[in-house]
């Protein structure tokens, strides 16, 4: 398939040791603060639920994902991983995690894109049983580059929004071959990690980015997803005058029903200080915006991948482009005005130089989802036909009783008399 290096081979002498000293040191932080992914590995561990497996991962290799790489690595699978981003790997996590007797990763940042698809194939050599994707870039490319190994995948979870759209694409047009769980659209994720986790390192990177305050800011959040909602609670939070686009009528109603102005993106270009798209999709902000944009504004993406800002077009516009602060580039048009974006457009709240993505209680949460739906998929995987499935609910309500136990939060349970009358029909009134 391939002879692309694992990141121990591409660092060298002191320089790799020093990064796998200090990547194990962030990953010890990270892990203890994850109760849920520790208690899943006490269990794992003992059992063995996972002996004999071979898991091909495409994920933001940092430290919270390196946690999870190896719960499912000491649960006795052979683990294969690299980035789902060019930018949001951390190599000193990459080489800690390379370290590991059944763990090979390939992750390294800043790699162009040749070298980002060579590290997807390579862990492909695995000839994985189980893709755990962020991005869906991973199966896309078993799918229209190893269709053989097809036959010997059991199944897969899939991170992201993005991610799912993508699944949900190729499943509706009969092209999705093994069963993938869509983890991204589980409560445990979408409430907390997508909201909470989204809105919280969106706006803390591009903050230590530049440098700069939100209070007072017009600060456009494009979508009102999940994500969107996230954003655009914590901007508020944080005293900004926050400003909501969207495509879909219903979000659009209930952005006006939170007390958010919602323009289309046209208008919103005039006035905007900040601009954050969180939509998954592509061309939200092109030319006709840039033409009527302030001096000054910030343009970021927490959205997947680098196509929701039109670059391309930015670019044409320019007269001279230049590094303003690390990790934003200034792109001055023919009048003075400057458009400067953070982070090359990708998902600033992984990409930019200081992020750190989201809290590590946050993915803790994730993690857990993504854990307990590969050992779903290993011990019930037959009963899940090709095509996108939602994640069972008890394995999302047993990561969220995991998380309360850890934090010492009680909750009540219904009785019997009242699990028996929600489930009938016959009670009236």
């Amino acid at each position: 398939m391939t002879e692309y290096p694992p990141i121990s081979e591409q660092l060298s002498g002191d320089d790799l040791e020093s990064a796998r000293t200090e990547g194990r040191r962030k990953m010890d932080w990270a892990d203890q603060h994850m109760p849920i992914m520790n208690a899943l590995r006490e269990t794992f561990e003992v059992d063995q639920v996972l002996e004999g497996e071979r898991i091909a991962m495409a994920m933001h290799v940092e430290a919270k994902t390196a946690i999870l790489v190896e719960v499912l690595a000491d649960a006795g699978a052979e683990v294969a991983v690299t980035g789902c981003n060019p930018l949001s790997t951390h190599d000193d996590v990459s080489a800690a995690l390379d370290t590991h007797e059944r763990i090979t990763s390939y992750a390294k940042r800043g790699v162009d894109d040749e070298e980002y698809y060579d590290a997807i194939h390579a862990t492909l050599d695995l000839e994985p049983t189980i893709t755990v994707d962020d991005g869906m870039d991973l199966v896309a490319a078993v799918h229209e580059d190893y269709p053989e190994l097809i036959d010997g995948i059991v199944g897969g979870a899939e991170e992201t929004t993005t991610g799912v759209h993508r699944l949900r694409a190729m499943d509706d047009d009969g092209a999705l071959e093994y069963p993938v769980f869509a983890v991204n659209d589980t409560p445990m994720k979408r409430l907390f990690d997508n909201i909470h986790g989204t809105g919280e390192s969106s706006l803390a990177s591009i903050a230590m980015t530049t440098n700069l305050s939100w209070a007072s800011k017009n600060v456009v959040v494009a979508g009102f997803g999940y994500c969107g909602k996230g954003v655009a609670r914590k901007a508020s939070g944080q005293n900004a005058n926050v400003i909501v686009t969207e495509v879909e009528p219903r979000r659009a109603l209930e952005a006006h029903m939170e007390g958010y102005d919602v323009l289309p993106m046209a208008e919103a270009a005039e006035i905007g200080d900040v601009f954050i798209t969180t939509t998954g999709n592509r061309d939200v902000i092109v030319e006709e915006h840039f033409e009527d944009m302030k001096d000054g504004v910030l343009l970021a993406n927490a959205g997947h991948f680098d196509i929701e800002i039109d670059l391309e077009a930015l670019s044409d516009l320019a007269v001279d482009t230049y590094e303003a602060r690390d990790g934003v580039e200034a792109y001055e048009l023919e009048d003075g005005r400057r458009l400067n974006v953070i982070a090359e457009g990708r998902l600033v709240n992984l990409a930019a130089p200081v992020s750190l993505g989201h809290p590590v209680e946050v993915m803790d949460q994730s993690f857990g989802v993504q854990a307990a739906c590969v050992r779903e998929m290993v011990e019930n995987g037959d009963e899940y036909g090709p095509g996108v499935h939602d994640v069972p609910d008890e394995l999302d309500k047993e990561i969220a009783e995991i998380k309360l136990e850890a934090e010492g939060v009680e909750f009540d349970s219904l009785t019997d008399t009242q699990r028996e009358y929600m489930g009938s029909w016959d009670h009236g009134t």
